[in-house]
């Protein structure tokens, strides 16, 4: 069982937190830009964010859209493509944290700030120092510690910041790294090219350390390959329960949403499952929320507007407690 959580509009890749005792979801936006069907989202548009709320049972409660609280023409360095953000509250503020590409077309990571879940949010007039590519998660750990976790592949830009001497290594020659589209075209036996979690600085405005992979271990302990079907793609989300870190993500091409634990914020993180069966579209974004003592997975497919625009729209389904104990 699912709702189809939004009809009002096309949105998608949703962060979802609760704050106030109130469910507070944080998607992009799709447009219909008109132009043809890219591999680069560049006919989804995506210039504003919006925020949702609602409270109550997510099947049932109305949901409430404040309306637009970041729109690309307001951030200096941002030109076009505002795809996923995160939220995280720190001593009654409220940052931000987004991905867009700059005057260059490169995809960099920046913050925006807020009095209020609500919004609307006032952007810093530079990217995050040292960011890169897309989907961020922003993780708060009990003892306040924040973290992001960010990356994808192929239109992320990903894979321009891996070392190409991990894989030359492996004996596997990938050209130049123009040509280095995907490590979709990579054999098999590549190890998967990893996502990265860095912890935010006291003021929730840089990085406070260098970004560190994200490494996902088989069930034998070993890191997954590129062509294992579980391996990374994009679309972080980070929770904790009972002591234990849930890093659940998409894999790209093979449809799927996985989940893996681990015992640390930075991992490694063990498979534990696949989440989220294949859903209409090219891939899947979610995240992960425990509500009136019961969890939710928020997520994205391409339903109703399938194969002719390919928009994307907000659903929810409930998950199994069994999940994380």
């Amino acid at each position: 069982m699912q709702r189809y959580l939004f009809p009002n509009d096309y949105m998608a890749d949703p962060s979802v937190h609760v704050f106030n005792d109130r469910l507070y979801i944080y998607p992009s936006h799709d447009r219909d830009s008109g132009e043809a069907f890219d591999d680069d989202g560049g006919h989804f548009q995506m210039r504003d964010y919006h925020v949702l709320s609602l409270s109550g049972n997510p099947f049932e409660a109305a949901v409430t859209d404040h309306g637009v609280i970041l729109d690309v023409n307001q951030v200096p360095w941002a030109e076009k493509q505002l795809w996923d953000s995160d939220v995280v509250e720190k001593d009654g503020l409220y940052y931000l944290i987004f991905s867009a590409k700059d005057y260059n077309g490169v995809f960099h990571l920046g913050v925006a700030t807020s009095e209020r879940p609500e919004g609307p949010f006032i952007p810093q007039k530079h990217p995050i120092r040292g960011s890169f590519s897309i989907d961020p998660c922003v993780f708060k750990d009990d003892d306040g510690s924040i973290y992001c976790y960010f990356g994808g592949l192929w239109g992320g830009q990903l894979q321009w910041y891996q070392s190409p001497e991990v894989l030359t290594k492996e004996g596997v020659d990938l050209g130049p790294a123009a040509d280095r589209k995907t490590q979709l075209r990579c054999p098999a036996d590549v190890p998967a090219l990893p996502s990265f979690a860095v912890r935010m600085s006291d003021d929730v405005l840089q990085f406070a350390e260098a970004p560190r992979s994200v490494v996902i271990l088989d069930v034998n302990g070993q890191p997954l390959k590129a062509g294992d079907p579980h391996r990374f793609f994009e679309a972080s989300w980070m929770h904790k329960w009972g002591g234990k870190y849930f890093f659940s993500y998409s894999t790209g091409d093979s449809h799927l949403l996985c989940l893996a634990v681990g015992d640390n914020p930075y991992g490694p993180f063990r498979f534990q499952c696949e989440l989220l069966q294949p859903v209409v579209g090219w891939t899947t974004h979610h995240s992960i929320v425990r509500y009136q003592n019961r969890w939710w997975l928020f997520h994205h497919d391409c339903v109703p507007s399938n194969d002719v625009t390919w928009l994307r729209s907000l659903k929810v389904k409930e998950l199994p407690a069994s999940l994380f104990e």
